[in-house]
């Protein structure tokens, strides 16, 4: 595994080059968002969406989340009611993740049963650089151990999946709260989980 370590706010655009580099290649890398750790790849690459799927010990019926670069970019992905974009345009860049509605650019590999995805476009300098420079959406799947406890520390992250992995990112320890998670692909938001984002606007 290469390792790079990153400033938060200004990160070295040759290390995100790096990255870039090898997600264009079919790599996976692990990479900070505002939450925790995410394992990523480019969505449109089917080999690299099998070796997620076998690192995180997850079968291919797993909703997986995926990063875009602004709310603007969230629409090439998932149809966006009125509704959702005024709470996500007050909301992004945050800690959630929302469930909409997929649209036909996205694999069907990464939709769920009720043809929904998840969507995140996280408030950290480096993920978003790391996908407006790729071009497209990267998956966000949590690092956790084998016990599914997420993982903080950049040094145990490296340890467990230095062998996995093609190349880590890392901007110190994060905070290990995971994202809220909102279904907005209904007439009525349902909080999924309460994480580090505010969801009182949807209670």
């Amino acid at each position: 595994m290469e390792y790079y370590e990153l400033h938060p706010q200004n990160p070295q655009l040759r290390y995100i080059n790096k990255a870039v580099g090898i997600l264009k290649k079919g790599g996976i890398i692990i990479y900070p968002t505002d939450t925790v750790y995410g394992i990523g790849c480019d969505i449109f690459n089917k080999e690299a969406l099998e070796r997620i799927f076998l690192i995180k010990n997850d079968n291919s019926s797993k909703l997986l989340s995926f990063v875009c670069s602004s709310l603007k970019d969230i629409s090439n992905y998932a149809k966006v009611s009125d509704y959702a974009y005024r709470m996500m345009k007050h909301l992004l860049p945050g800690p959630y993740t929302f469930i909409l509605p997929a649209a036909k650019a996205v694999p069907k590999k990464l939709w769920s049963k009720r043809k929904t995805v998840g969507i995140r476009v996280p408030n950290h300098s480096v993920t978003l650089k790391l996908v407006e420079e790729l071009g497209n959406p990267i998956i966000s799947t949590s690092t956790t151990n084998r016990k599914g406890e997420i993982l903080i520390d950049p040094a145990e992250i490296k340890n467990i999946f230095n062998s996995q992995v093609d190349l880590m990112l890392s901007s110190g320890s994060l905070t290990g709260a995971p994202s809220s998670v909102v279904d907005l692909s209904m007439d009525e938001p349902e909080v999924i989980r309460e994480g580090a984002g505010d969801v009182s606007l949807f209670m």
